[in-house]
């Protein structure tokens, strides 16, 4: 017998969430560039690490190990010269996914399948880094945490937490948790250090979120991740559309150009918006539309080579 939710394009198909590991091997930066930002400096601390990141080599000097000593340039220069290295703090990453009920919405996709792609594709690019992933997924009337481990059965666990969470997702009808509650949960899971990836559409984002972000930027590397719909940044052609809510059916009339104008300026006040906060508070931003791949966004921020210092 078939499974209902298969190729049910309101629910996260998990077969194409797991394949997001593929398209993430190459992400050499991640997660040590902070999103579309060079704002930061480097992460590299005297605090004990996972591991030592080599610097450089220079000439030998009294009190050096002598464990460190390179002793391929110390015998192409005929002079003692050693390897310094700096220890690299551990970075553990949380992927924080809004699956409220104002993330089922979608022209072509919903935006609550395009954040948990997202997710999943972060998920797996944090354990090719070999960091310890985590995450919290938060729904209309629910959230759930999973621990960060370094494991792959870590992310397969966000996995199926996300396609768990948008099963639920059958209307569009508020819930009781709002932005405000997600940063405040965020606070809490979120350990000094971490790397956060908080993925949303930022809709409800108000002057209380605002102040929760600054205490999250104060010891966390914060990415904000939004997810908009083509619908969202500019209406359909001038007619009168049915639309679905997912509980009811009703009639858009974008005839009218004074609300399509009206439409267009709440659009990019919002984006201008998310942008002067992650400039103040130094946080990565990026955008993502529904009906496209997530993983061009990811390359572009984390494949090349960019000037400037990374954080």
């Amino acid at each position: 017998m078939d499974d209902p939710d298969l190729n049910n394009p309101a629910i996260a198909d998990v077969t194409t969430l797991v394949g997001m590991r593929f398209g993430t091997r190459d992400l050499k930066f991640f997660p040590r560039r902070m999103a579309r930002t060079s704002l930061m400096g480097g992460h590299h601390s005297r605090t004990r690490g996972r591991g030592m990141d080599f610097e450089e080599v220079r000439q030998y000097q009294p009190g050096d190990d002598i464990r460190s000593i390179d002793w391929r340039v110390t015998a192409r220069t005929l002079t003692p010269h050693t390897k310094l290295f700096r220890e690299e703090r551990e970075r553990p990453i949380l992927v924080i996914t809004d699956l409220r009920p104002n993330m089922f919405f979608g022209s072509k996709m919903l935006k609550s399948i395009t954040a948990c792609q997202l997710a999943a594709a972060l998920g797996w690019a944090g354990l090719n880094a070999n960091d310890r992933v985590g995450g919290l997924i938060i729904g209309a009337e629910q959230h759930r945490e999973i621990r960060a481990r370094r494991s792959s059965h870590s992310v397969l666990q966000l996995i199926h937490q996300l396609r768990d969470f948008s099963e639920l997702l059958t209307h569009s009808v508020p819930g009781k948790y709002s932005m405000v509650d997600i940063m405040r949960d965020s606070r809490r899971v979120a350990l000094p250090g971490s790397t956060l990836f908080l993925i949303s559409d930022f809709h409800d984002l108000n002057k209380d979120c605002e102040q929760h972000l600054f205490e999250l930027a104060r010891h966390c590397d914060v990415n904000l991740c939004q997810i908009h719909d083509p619908l969202e940044k500019q209406l359909p052609p001038p007619a009168l559309y049915q639309v679905n809510d997912g509980n009811r059916l009703f009639s858009l009339n974008t005839r009218s150009r004074e609300l399509r104008e009206e439409f267009e300026q709440h659009f990019l006040r919002h984006q201008a918006r998310l942008r002067q906060l992650c400039t103040q508070l130094r946080m990565g931003l990026m955008a993502f539309e529904t009906g496209t791949s997530v993983i061009p966004i990811l390359q572009q921020t984390y494949s090349r080579k960019k000037s400037g210092r990374h954080p």
